[in-house]
């Protein structure tokens, strides 16, 4: 009977929770670094055969898939690409207040 108010306590199990949110939160901050480099080689123009061109041409390829959609809704602003700003609002004001959710 003394012994058994002397027991080891018992390890609860690891939680998990709140690992989700902080690591989506990353991922997201690095797409919106990738857009904006993709607005910035936008300015440049890098050729191929430069020492850019590898780097530029995966930022190219990674980011056509999400912006064309957009630059098929969007009107046409004289020469103007706004679907990077769209993109990059939606992440801001749309996704990451439900990332912080989690």
């Amino acid at each position: 009977m003394v012994f058994e108010a002397i027991r080891a306590p018992q390890p609860s199990p690891p939680r998990h929770t709140g690992e989700v949110g902080p690591f989506i939160a990353r991922l997201l901050d690095l797409v919106v670094l990738v857009f904006l480099a993709r607005a910035i080689l936008s300015w440049f123009r890098p050729r191929p055969g430069s020492a850019i061109w590898p780097v530029a041409n995966a930022i190219y390829r990674g980011t056509e898939p999400v912006l064309a959609p957009i630059r098929r809704v969007l009107p046409p602003m004289g020469g103007l690409d706004l679907s990077i700003f769209v993109v990059i609002l939606g992440i801001q004001f749309v996704v990451s207040p439900l990332v912080a959710q989690l």
